[in-house]
């Protein structure tokens, strides 16, 4: 047989590459703003939102979203500009995350459990030009401002707001509802900034694209089977991850959102009842919240709901309750980086042959790739080879693919040191098991996953070595059945001091930084430290969990 002749060098371009160049009619840069559009083209009239009594559809809701864009471009917010919000699951909140991209300015979610030092931090390290506040958390945007010699123009949702804001409605008025937005010139363009605390006290600015959050949103949708007649409850607050996606995967698959402003069981319940609830997400905080449900809040519904949870894996217990109320639980892994979820855990076939404790086990793994995620690996950390798909070896989890961040703002080092490689490299530890099913072991750098919440012990510890009878301190996580982990502090005090009251210990933490990071308990002792110095966390956490 013939040789294919090999062209030289210098040819012309190959015939596939020649006349089929990208055109303005095959070739849109990737944007999550784009979903709205269609799904107000494709079922206008549709409920998208559902708020108490009040109903959006999602033609409503396309030209209140264009009314913003334009009503900000009207104020000088241009492309790149931040936009923050500072409000809870509200439907100004779904509008945020599709009107800012619209304009091609950067979506800035604040987290309503900070203190306001770190909501000051924040907007100035993002460049707020806008701070949109919903007017419950009035008084919190207030003292974060205060701290601020330039604060950006303060935008209030509802009644109660600081006098000095435009009020959101009006704003709205000043908007066009047949602005003619244009997409991003490039998918990589920025288009969210969301702040995580990450392995240090000091917030990291984690950076997504349009490219990601349009692939996340399809990724999150084809996961956790979302259609044109799913109804999504927030359980989830919004200003995590852009509320893992979600807000731009309900609408690619034109389902409804269902707004709930504050976790309590009995509402959930009723919502679920009420307006056939289908799916949800959350931590493991709040399937304790439903399992743990005393009768009378409870409601009986006909639907299965798929409930999706992440962070530490909930019990079996849990599991069990939640199968016996009507609810299907998946397991996910992923973190701000990430865009929220990056792998699953899919049931398999065969695990319905097993018994009841080793079908939690399998649950209770972090589980493979979403669709849209390129990869998932178990490696050793010093050389970066995977480790043996054996269930046994350890190594740290790292992730690749379209939907990682593009970096942390102003912090090339961190970017650096975190996707180095080709890969993010997430800090925890895993194994890998045969079927391809990642499952974490441990998490590197000590951070504490309460409620959902990232805790850094550097900070909590930090904040006890103020206190006058305080030595040393080293904080781990304790296993809560109610919040999955809760700060647990060992203190060493001053020689010649008595230890101080626990209680005393937790108040002053309490005055000194946000109420989900101060240690639920505090144990006074010598701590266990190497023959250089340096404590000893394993022994520490090992304590943790004998604990009472």
């Amino acid at each position: 047989m013939p040789e294919v002749p090999t062209p030289p060098a210098d040819a012309a371009r190959h015939p596939f590459e020649t006349g089929l160049d990208r055109r303005p009619a095959n070739y849109v840069p990737l944007t999550p703003a784009s979903l709205l559009s269609r799904a107000a083209a494709s079922f206008g009239a549709r409920i998208a939102v559902i708020d108490g009594d009040r109903r959006v559809t999602y033609t409503e809701l396309d030209a209140r979203c264009r009314r913003l864009a334009s009503a900000l471009a009207g104020r000088g917010v241009r492309r790149l500009d931040t936009v923050a919000i500072l409000a809870s699951n509200i439907p100004e909140m779904v509008e945020a995350h599709f009107a800012i991209p619209m304009l091609g300015a950067v979506l800035n979610p604040l987290n309503t459990r900070l203190d306001p030092p770190t909501i000051a931090f924040s907007l100035r390290h993002g460049g707020a030009r806008v701070l949109i506040v919903e007017a419950a958390h009035a008084a919190l945007a207030a003292r974060a401002l205060a701290e601020m010699s330039a604060p950006p123009l303060v935008v209030t949702i509802g009644d109660g707001g600081s006098g000095d804001g435009v009020p959101y409605e009006t704003l709205l008025d000043e908007g066009d509802p047949a602005y003619a937005w244009k997409g991003p010139e490039d998918e990589w363009q920025s288009l969210c900034l969301l702040y995580t605390s990450g392995t240090t006290g000091d917030p990291k600015g984690v950076v997504y694209s349009h490219r990601g959050a349009y692939l996340q949103a399809l990724g999150n949708a084809v996961t956790f089977g979302l259609s044109d007649d799913s109804v999504y409850l927030w359980t989830l607050p919004m200003f995590h991850c852009s509320g893992w996606s979600y807000p731009w995967a309900c609408v690619a698959a034109g389902a409804t959102q269902v707004c709930l402003r504050k976790v309590e069981p009995a509402e959930i319940f009723r919502l679920i009842a009420a307006h056939g609830v289908t799916h949800l997400c959350g931590a493991p905080i709040v399937l304790s919240m439903i399992a743990h449900a005393p009768v009378h809040e409870r409601r009986a519904f006909a639907q299965v709901v798929r409930c999706a949870v992440g962070g530490a894996a909930p019990s079996s217990t849990i599991i069990r309750t939640m199968e016996e109320l009507g609810f299907r639980v998946t397991h996910l892994y992923g973190a701000t980086e990430s865009y929220g979820p990056a792998t699953a855990c899919l049931a398999q076939p065969d695990w319905t042959d097993l018994p009841e404790t080793g079908r939690y086990e399998r649950m209770a793994r972090q589980g493979v790739p979403l669709a849209t995620l390129d990869a998932v690996m178990v490696a050793e950390p010093d050389t970066g080879e995977p480790v043996p798909r054996d269930g046994s070896r350890i190594g740290e989890i790292r992730l690749r693919g379209n939907t990682i961040m593009k970096g942390y703002l102003g912090n090339p080092e961190a970017t650096e040191r975190t996707l180095a490689d080709g890969w993010y490299a997430t800090g925890d530890l895993g194994v890998w098991h045969p079927d391809g099913s990642v499952e974490i072991k441990d998490r590197a750098k000590d951070i504490i996953i309460s409620g959902g919440e990232n805790i850094s012990s550097l900070e909590v510890e930090e904040v006890l070595l103020r206190h006058p009878a305080v030595m040393l301190a080293a904080v781990v996580a304790r296993p809560d059945e109610t919040w999955g982990e809760t700060p647990c502090a060992f203190v060493e005090t001053k020689p010649g001091l008595d230890p101080p009251e626990a209680d005393a210990v937790i108040a002053f933490c309490r005055e000194r930084m946000a109420r989900f990071k101060v240690p639920k308990t505090v144990i006074f002792g010598p701590l266990p430290k190497t023959s250089t110095g340096k404590i000893q966390k394993f022994v520490l956490r090992e304590q943790a969990r004998q604990l009472e």
